[in-house]
């Protein structure tokens, strides 16, 4: 397999990009993300806002995505991808992977970084401010399928996250950097993140497939028992920040409940989980991961199966 990373130094964003800047005016009738994206901007209690209450929600969940990325990239992906570059993962790390693994580290802390950086532009320019956001119920999440079935591999628990973050495949991030109705510096600042994970989605193909090998078997029964509900805790959407936006928007709870409620329902939210990590799902089945003992149980249990 040729090496994914091979051409960083010369094509990576944090090597080669300008500063993206979010203007007030030239781009009048543009949106600041998809609609199609934000389910509960279809309900009819969304639709009867009035059009500016509309265009906060809309910020907001520009704000809330860009937000998610800032704490996963610096929270789970380089907490993951450092212990591969200190060769701290539990199995041997090759050199040129150690310098992968670092190379990724600063991809994802500068994507990071510019995620950030048009949230506080957006946020002057429109006026809209960032209402709080905590990414510490996606942690535990993940902390507790990683005790449930990994409990005393954490740190292979933590590079299964990796793995399974960085070989999903969004529909926003394959999507909006194409959508003309989108602000150009959204747009921009979205390709320019998917460009550089098609290069980490080859890379951690690789990466698992060399872990796979090196697995002892009751470790290789655990892990895949255990990816089915790490994908799920991955995608699955933490509906209370969307509660906030909308309670922000001067719904009382109850509704904000009732609309989440009728946009979230649990068969729409399995299909985009299905869908997002169709890629993942058959990693696992190339490697015969779902063929061990009760992995294929919970990858049903979750409708993740085929």
């Amino acid at each position: 397999m040729n090496d994914p990373m091979a051409g960083w130094f010369e094509q990576a964003g944090v090597r080669r990009q300008h500063r993206r800047m979010m203007h007030e005016d030239g781009e009048q009738g543009l949106v600041l993300f998809p609609e199609k994206e934000i389910p509960y901007l279809g309900h009819a209690a969304v639709m009867a806002l009035p059009p500016e209450t509309r265009d906060a929600l809309i910020a907001r969940h520009l704000y809330q995505y860009l937000l998610f990325t800032v704490h996963l990239e610096t929270k789970v992906v380089n907490r993951g991808v450092a212990m591969m570059a200190h060769d701290e993962v539990g199995y041997p790390v090759a050199p040129a992977l150690r310098l992968d693994a670092l190379k990724v580290y600063c991809d994802e802390g500068y994507h990071a970084l510019y995620n950030l950086d048009i949230i506080q532009q957006v946020e002057g320019v429109t006026r809209i401010p960032v209402l709080p956001y905590d990414f510490q119920p996606r942690l535990n999440r993940l902390d507790r399928t990683a005790d449930r079935f990994l409990p005393d591999h954490p740190r292979l628990a933590h590079l299964l996250q990796v793995v399974i973050f960085e070989t999903m495949v969004t529909s926003i991030l394959a999507d909006l950097p194409d959508d003309p109705a989108v602000h150009r510096v959204i747009r921009g600042v979205v390709g320019d993140h998917a460009r550089d994970e098609r290069h980490h989605h080859a890379l951690f193909v690789k990466v698992f497939r060399e872990l796979w090998a090196q697995l002892p078997p009751a470790q290789r029964t655990a892990a895949a028992q255990a990816i089915p509900h790490l994908i799920h805790d991955c995608l699955r959407p933490d509906l209370a920040v969307f509660r906030g936006s909308l309670r922000a928007a001067g719904l009382p709870a109850p509704l904000a409940d009732e609309i989440l409620a009728e946009s979230y329902s649990e068969e729409a939210v399995r299909a985009t989980i299905r869908d997002a990590s169709r890629h993942t799902v058959r990693l696992g089945y190339s490697v015969g991961a779902f063929d061990l003992p009760g992995a294929a149980d919970q990858l049903a249990e979750l409708g993740l199966d085929r």
